[in-house]
């Protein structure tokens, strides 16, 4: 028996910001107040996360420019990490550096070997304002960097570099999604 509710079941699917939306590369705004809004937002990013099929989202991604994201995202041993953060710091991202497949929701069908660190650590608040740290392996660790840069407004071809940026920026100008398409 469930003894808490199903994250996103209370929120609404939002729509997805694509590469090239100005919110998605400017910084975000850290979250000042933690009221029932905070609550709503979160639960949407869940919702809007998994009717996309993501591991993690966040908020610029649905066009809001507040330091928030979710995540639902296994390690590379199968254990399932899920929660949220509220203005998350990346404090640590170490260890050796692994360049593996990435994608983004707001980069749909499309990935890139990227280089990320095997090992990260992310210190924030949860949507109550208590003190959280959540450090992750693997997968996991990509993906606390990964939602780290979005809150940083990066995304993940601002990563590469030569003919990898060359081919996944190419191929988003042909998307089906792309801006003008």
């Amino acid at each position: 028996m469930r003894n808490r509710p199903i994250p996103g079941s209370t929120g609404r699917v939002r729509a997805m910001r694509m590469l090239g939306d100005p919110v998605l590369h400017t910084p975000c705004e850290p979250v000042t107040d933690f009221g029932p809004a905070l609550a709503e937002l979160i639960e949407d990013l869940f919702a809007t996360m998994y009717a996309a099929r993501g591991v993690g989202l966040a908020a610029n991604q649905i066009g809001v420019p507040l330091r928030v994201f979710v995540f639902d995202c296994p390690d590379d041993e199968d254990v399932r990490h899920l929660g949220h953060l509220v203005n998350p710091r990346l404090t640590e991202a170490d260890g050796i550096t692994l360049r593996g497949p990435e994608g983004c929701l707001s980069l749909p069908g499309l990935e890139a070997g990227t280089e990320r660190y095997d090992h990260a650590v992310a210190e924030g608040v949860t949507r109550d304002g208590a003190p959280v740290r959540i450090e992750g392996s693997g997968f996991f660790a990509r993906c606390l960097q990964h939602e780290s840069d979005h809150l940083e407004g990066r995304v993940y071809p601002d990563r590469l570099s030569g003919w990898r940026r060359a081919k996944v920026l190419r191929a988003a100008r042909k998307a089906p999604w792309a801006t003008g398409s």
